[in-house]
This record gives structure tokens, C-alpha cells and sequence, in this order.
């Protein structure tokens, strides 16, 4: 078996011989014959997709167009990008890409912590695995090298195991990215998590089940062995640090971000919780409604106050998000990193559970076994709506903690009939038992912890998201409930289309640097145009980060569109038109069809959702 190249020439651009920030290097693993080769990066890609989701989408779509994502030839694809392991605030983030196996659909999976920066530091841009080993490996990338190890040993291990596996046998500075039982298993909501010195309790590339695309190759997961020599140095010394402090003065300053004195500092993501619960729009049993009576006790505030251990932080990061959690006794003992906002939601309110132990209990399970919590928690939420209906034989109460651990143990070894079916995710389970309608999920995506009734413009992102419902292609809670980078009404569905088509261009381009999105709060285009340029010695702007943002969404759009990806799957689930939220709000229909209508129109699509030929050859992508 062979794979087929992608990279096969360098070129010079007249106004560029070199691009600052890459290693120049991206290995394709062969994993089936056991073979490894070097290429280097093709400039005229890296310009045009920068990195990370942009250029990982870019071999995608030439190398992954078609095939079953379950199936050797479906490349996974772990890349970094121009600033990962820079001094850039928040430069820390790591994406795997792929077809996924959950949705069918173009799949990018973000992780920060230490994994995307040890990569880079180990040598690579990127690493594409292809085909499929017989036995379980591991991977070790280290001083521009790739070894393929025997991971016989490792497979079948939790997360948590396979991590102190790794540190006894690579030292204890070695970076961690695998699975759990979860993706050994080919749970099609699998992730893939990560784990290092700094990172004890783990992290989570957590969407679109890619940690089954990396079992269905019989990879445990990959080790990163960091050279800090290896670090990049910026072409322009003294105008990156002029545009770096201009950066961390803003992030300081910044009532969000701000160390030590914002809402994710001191609280965490979890600081959403309350506000998003008074606002009416925190889906709750399944968003059969939209406020939770015990919200408070699953709050930030709440956590700080009980079962906070630490505040641990990702690299270059001033912000130290992040919660580090413990129970020190009882049946949910535990020490594990989170829960953050979504885990809080999904394993909380979405199933009925109101106190921050039990929850960040099954956070703790959802890490060990290696399964994305956003899909768990409405996978969870859909088998307890069945159950309810009498649609499914397992008796499933809400907020019956006890069961929902079993329930995520079954699904992580696809244990009996119900461990299958919950491992094909709340959309195909919900479509198994006959009730479609009981998923709340777009394009076989599950919604985050924003209801679109209240958020209309989350509703228009959640629709016209390329992996489905995601609240990450465009964050438009931040204008519409933190006010960044202006205030919009949430109710309103006025100017929502612009302020998505904005916010996921930006986003786009932030995930292909790649660095944190969290950053946006505080930072402008200006601020990323004048930290890539003088970083690089490419020189963008503003609108250079709108065009470049744009040509990588509609690429994404473009892969899913070669799988019959149409108009019809800009959909939300039919509760949010039908039924009304805890405020008396619903989503009307005829107005979402006029957004929709004016999205397709300004992103110079055809009425059908879909992209013309003419608008692919002018943003380059054919």
C-alpha cells in the first residue's frame, strides 16, 4: 500500500524565497508498509493556507475526497502552524483534520496545551498518517525524525495508563497525543487527548471523533520529543517584539482575559454558566428547556469554591483557563484537568445533573476513556429522552449519575447492544431508534451549550457550520452576549449574517496560525496581521487575513460539498422552531430562510448552498 504526494516541489514567489516560523518539514507515515517520508513545504500553500486547518484542509482535499473515514485510505492529518511554539500569546494549539467518521463531513479537532508547540520542537510542520498498521504502534517524532514503535503493550489501556507508559519509557519530558479504549473501540465520538508534564490531567482534541479515524490506523497515538533549540526565530527582531507587547498589553487589559483578574482567570470557562443560564439559553434535558434550577451549584464560581485543585495553563498562555480538578473521597474520587463550560453543560444540565462533583466525575471518565463530552453528554441526553418515550429497553433517569457511568463505560468498549448504539453518536442513535428529531445536532454534529432560540446568531452557526453544529467556527456569543467585537442584540436577527461571515473568516485564519481563539477577545486583525508579518517576513493585512479566512472556509465547504453537501444540511433541529424556550423565544423559520439566503449571496454561493466554479477559481482553491 502507498500513498499518494501532495507535496512535490518548492515554490518561490518572486516577492518570497523564505517563510519564517515553519520547520520546512511535514513526514507522511505509511503505516501499513511501515514507511516514512520526508517533504518539505510547499510555499505557494503556505501562503495561501497558512497552516493548521488551512493547510492540513488543503491535503484533505487532495488526498481525502471520497473515502470512507473509517478506512485506510483516509489520511489523519496533525499539523501546527506558523506560530505554534512561538512567543506568541497563546500559541499552543494543535489540530488533527480528516474526514469524519461521525458526520461524514470535513473534520478539524483543536487541542492546546503543550502537544502542538513539542511538534513543532520535535521537528515537524505536520505529520499525515495513512493506511492502516496490522499490529498496534506509536509514533515518536523527535530531532526532524519519525520512529514507528510497537505499542502491543499500550492498546487497551485508559488515556491516563498509555500517558505513564510513555513518561517511564521516554523520560518525563515527553508530550503525549493518543486514545483511549474509546478510539481503540471506533466510538465514532472518540477524541484524541493529550497529555505532558504540564498537562497531567489531559486535554482533549475533542469533535468529530477523530480519535476513531487514529484506532481505525491501529495507532495508539504519537509521542513528541521537544528540541527547545529547535524554537523559530521571528524575520523582523525587533518589530515582532514591538507588536508582541502590543499583544500582551491588550491581553492584560482586557476584562475577559485579563491574568489574575478576568472571568476566565479566576473562574474559568465555566464563568459562562450562570450568565448563560439567566439569559434563558442554557440547553437543559435535551433543550426540552433552557434554564437549569441547579446551575449555580455547576458554576465556575461554585468549582472555585469546592473542587478546585489548581489553575494550570497552556504554553505562552497568560490567561490559565484551565481548572485542574479533585474529589478527595466518595464514589466519584477523582483528580482530572476540567471541567470546563461545555463538559459543565453537557455532562450537567443536557442530562439533569446539578452538582460539580458528579460532573466532573464523568468528565474524568470521558478523559480516561477518550470520548468527545459535548457528543457524550447529548448522546447521553438523547438515550434518556428515549427512555423516557419508551423507545429504548435500558431504564435511564435524568440526572441518575450511577447510570451515566456505566452507560459511558459501555459506550467506550461498545459493550452490548446499548454500548453500540450510543457509540454511533446521538444522531445515529436517534435515528436507530426511530425518533430523529430527539438529536439536537446539525450534519450529525451535537450543539455546544448555547440555545439558538435566545442566541439567534449561534443559531446561524450552528446551521452554516462546515462540521456541523459547533460553537467555534464563529462565536457569535461573543458579540451577542460579551459584546466583542461589538454588541449585538441576541434576540435580534438583524446584521447576524455579517457578524458570522466576519467572526468565521477570523476564526479560519486564528486556526491556521495556530493559536488560541480565546486571544480574539482581547486582540484585533491588526494585532494577528502585525504578529504573523513580523514573525514571517510576510507582510498581510487586515483584509489579507479576511481573504485568506475566506478561502479556507469555502475549501472546507468545497470537500463537504464533493460528498453531497447541500442547502438541506444547513439545517438546526426541529425543537428549536417548534418548541419554545424558558423566555417564551423560538426561531422562526422564514427568517432563518432569509439569512440563509443572504449568507449564501454574500459568500458568493448558489441558492442550493453550494459553490460555484467561478467563486473556487477565485479564491484559488482550484
Amino acid at each position: 500500500m502507498s500513498f499518494k504526494r501532495f507535496y512535490i516541489s518548492i515554490v518561490h514567489p518572486d516577492n518570497v524565497t523564505k517563510i519564517n516560523g515553519y520547520m520546512n518539514k511535514i513526514a507522511w507515515v505509511d503505516l501499513y508498509e511501515k514507511k516514512i517520508e520526508y517533504q518539505e513545504l510547499d510555499e505557494e500553500d503556505a501562503l495561501k493556507f497558512i497552516g493548521g486547518r488551512g493547510l492540513g484542509g488543503r491535503i484533505l482535499l487532495k488526498n481525502g475526497v471520497g473515502k470512507d473515514p473509517l478506512s485506510p485510505e483516509n489520511p489523519l492529518i496533525i499539523m501546527t502552524g506558523p506560530l505554534t511554539g512561538t512567543d506568541t500569546p497563546m500559541s499552543n494549539r494543535i489540530v488533527s483534520v480528516t474526514r469524519s467518521p461521525l458526520t461524514g463531513f470535513f473534520a478539524d479537532s483543536h487541542c492546546g496545551g503543550y502537544a502542538g508547540p513539542a511538534l513543532k520542537l520535535a521537528g515537524f510542520d505536520g505529520i499525515v498518517l495513512t493506511g492502516a498498521s496490522e499490529k498496534p504502534v506509536h509514533l515518536v517524532a523527535r530531532n526532524g525524525e519519525i520512529t514507528i514503535e510497537d505499542a502491543r503493550g499500550l492498546w487497551g489501556k485508559t488515556t491516563f495508563d498509555a500517558y505513564q507508559s510513555i513518561k517511564r519509557k521516554y523520560g518525563a519530558a515527553a508530550v503525549f497525543y493518543g486514545i483511549g479504549p474509546a478510539g481503540e473501540n471506533l466510538a465514532r465520538l472518540a477524541n484524541i487527548m493529550h497529555f505532558s508534564r504540564f498537562a497531567p490531567g489531559g486535554r482533549a482534541s475533542g469533535r468529530c471523533g477523530t480519535g476513531a479515524v487514529m484506532g481505525s490506523k491501529k495507532v495508539k497515538g504519537l509521542v513528541f520529543l521537544a528540541d527547545i533549540k529547535k524554537k523559530p526565530a521571528p524575520a523582523n527582531r525587533n518589530g515582532f517584539a514591538k507588536a508582541l507587547a502590543t499583544a500582551l498589553k491588550k491581553i492584560r487589559e482586557n476584562a475577559v482575559t485579563s491574568p489574575g483578574k478576568g472571568g476566565l482567570s479566576v473562574y474559568g470557562t465555566g464563568v459562562l454558566v450562570n450568565v448563560i443560564n439567566e439569559l434563558s439559553g442554557y440547553p437543559t434535558r435535551n433543550a426540552k428547556e433552557t434554564r437549569f434550577e441547579n446551575a449555580y451549584y455547576t458554576s465556575g464560581e461554585n468549582l472555585r469554591g469546592t473542587i478546585l485543585r489548581k489553575t494550570p495553563t497552556c504554553y505562552q498562555c497568560p490567561v490559565s483557563c484551565k481548572r485542574e480538578s479533585e474529589v478527595k473521597d466518595g464514589k466519584f474520587k477523582h483528580r482530572s484537568e476540567g471541567p470546563e463550560y461545555e463538559s459543565i453543560w453537557a455532562l450537567g444540565a443536557m442530562i439533569g445533573v446539578g452538582h460539580i462533583e458528579a460532573i466532573s466525575y464523568l468528565n474524568y471518565l470521558a478523559n480516561l476513556y477518550g470520548i468527545d463530552t459535548i457528543e457524550l453528554g447529548n448522546t447521553l441526553a438523547v438515550a434518556a429522552e428515549a427512555s423516557e418515550r419508551g423507545l429504548l429497553k435500558e431504564k435511564i433517569a435524568w440526572g441518575d449519575v450511577d447510570k451515566y457511568a456505566e452507560l459511558v463505560r459501555k459506550l467506550a468498549y461498545r459493550e452490548g447492544e446499548v454500548g453500540n448504539l450510543l457509540a454511533e453518536g446521538g444522531a445515529a442513535a436517534a435515528e436507530k431508534l426511530g425518533a430523529p428529531e430527539l438529536s439536537m445536532s446539525v450534519k450529525g454534529l451535537s450543539i455546544p451549550a448555547y440555545d439558538p432560540r435566545v442566541f439567534k446568531g449561534m443559531g446561524l452557526t450552528y446551521a452554516t457550520s462546515n462540521r456541523g453544529a459547533c460553537h467555534l467556527r464563529a462565536y457569535a456569543i461573543s458579540s451577542e452576549v460579551l459584546g466583542v467585537p461589538y454588541k449585538t442584540d441576541p434576540l435580534s436577527y438583524d446584521g447576524k449574517v455579517d457578524l458570522v461571515i466576519s467572526l468565521e473568516r477570523l476564526f479560519a485564519f486564528v486556526d491556521s496560525l495556530t493559536v488560541c481563539k480565546f486571544g480574539t477577545f482581547a486582540l484585533t486583525r491588526e494585532d494577528y496581521a502585525a504578529l504573523y508579518s513580523t514573525f514571517t517576513g510576510v507582510e498581510i493585512t487586515e483584509d489579507d487575513i479576511d481573504k485568506i479566512g475566506e478561502r479556507i472556509w469555502t475549501q472546507e465547504r468545497y470537500f463537504n460539498q464533493l460528498h453531497g453537501f447541500s442547502r438541506k444540511d444547513d439545517r438546526l433541529p426541529k425543537r428549536f422552531f417548534e418548541e419554545r424556550s424558558a423566555s417564551g423565544e423560538i426561531y422562526d423559520r422564514e427568517a432563518f430562510e432569509r439569512m440563509l439566503d443572504e449568507y449564501y449571496q454574500k459568500h458568493k454561493y448558489n441558492s442550493e448552498g453550494t459553490v460555484p466554479e467561478e467563486t473556487l477559481r477565485e479564491l484559488g482553491i482550484l
